[in-house]
């Protein structure tokens, strides 16, 4: 029968086919397609208004996923998937500070690309990626969507500033991979060095770009240390892998998709602490309730 992923696949070629549909909006000819094979218009718009490079390629991908993920929802395959959206979103109502300190950054890449469904355990950005894959898109749309798909929410320890002719770059360490990358942060908030972050990072979409980006607003783990988040990770990978009936258990599987769906979603709402424009302040560990403020 097939994954989720190619049954929505298979249907969008066959609408495609026999233009039920028309996906000529996620199309880019070689002419229009531009610095990183991206259509050039909106990228260097962003661009020239003093966006980063690399925060401008993914901001223009994931208005692409914002299109796909529409159309895609709205099929009976994806009905568990849009279920499951609409139920976060009441219950969190990512709006930000002071609404909700799910923001609305987080909450969608949660939603594209973290919330699995159906019994193959899909998530929307690998349904776009066997749709662009089956229906013969530019090889472009599948270089923007994989590192998005590919990317997970993290714990980083912020190892100081490094200048740049664009601002200065915020050195972070992830403390599962202990891999120190360059990072600009979206939202312009640069931290302290020591403190710890919970964030989403990009990589360089380019090789012109030399540097990761931060497209989550920060979040500032204001009592939070390297080592404490490690054991939280080492218990929570014991447990899940514990689980019944559940293959081995990594830290990026934790880190990615959580015991639970709304598993990170519900630490954010339980640890928040205060807010500034550029930044959120989470205190706590997820799995000692009486260290997280909102418990």
């Amino acid at each position: 029968m097939g994954s989720v992923a190619d049954k929505i696949a298979r249907k969008v070629a066959t609408q495609i086919r026999s233009n039920v549909i028309d996906l000529s909006a996620f199309r880019a000819s070689r002419e229009r397609a531009v610095e990183a094979s991206l259509d050039g218009s909106r990228f260097k718009d962003l661009v020239e208004q003093g966006y980063d490079p690399a925060f401008a390629f993914y901001a223009q991908g994931l208005t692409l996923v914002s299109m796909f993920a529409e159309a895609i929802s709205a099929m009976p395959e994806a009905k568990g998937y849009a279920k499951a959206v609409a139920k976060a979103e009441d219950e969190y109502v990512p709006e930000g500070p002071p609404i909700s300190p799910l923001t609305a950054s987080h909450f969608n890449l949660w939603a594209f690309f973290d919330l699995q469904f159906g019994s193959s355990r899909e998530t929307m950005g690998t349904c776009i990626l066997r749709v662009a894959e089956t229906t013969g898109m530019p090889a472009w749309i599948a270089d923007i969507v994989r590192p998005m798909q590919e990317s997970r929410m993290g714990f980083y320890v912020h190892m100081g500033l490094d200048g740049g002719l664009g601002g200065p770059l915020v050195l972070l360490k992830d403390i599962v991979t202990q891999q120190v990358l360059r990072c600009h942060s979206a939202t312009g908030y640069l931290g302290e060095t020591g403190q710890l972050w919970y964030a989403r990072l990009l990589p360089p979409p380019i090789p012109d770009i030399g540097h990761h980006v931060v497209v989550t607003t920060p979040y500032a783990v204001l009592d939070g240390t390297e080592q404490r988040f490690l054991d939280y990770i080492g218990r929570e990978v014991a447990r899940m892998t514990a689980a019944g009936g559940r293959k081995a258990v990594d830290a990026e599987t934790l880190l990615k998709f959580g015991p639970t769906a709304n598993h990170w979603n519900e630490y954010i709402f339980l640890a928040y602490v205060n807010h500034q424009p550029d930044a959120i302040f989470l205190a706590g560990v997820p799995d000692i309730r009486e260290s997280l403020p909102q418990a």
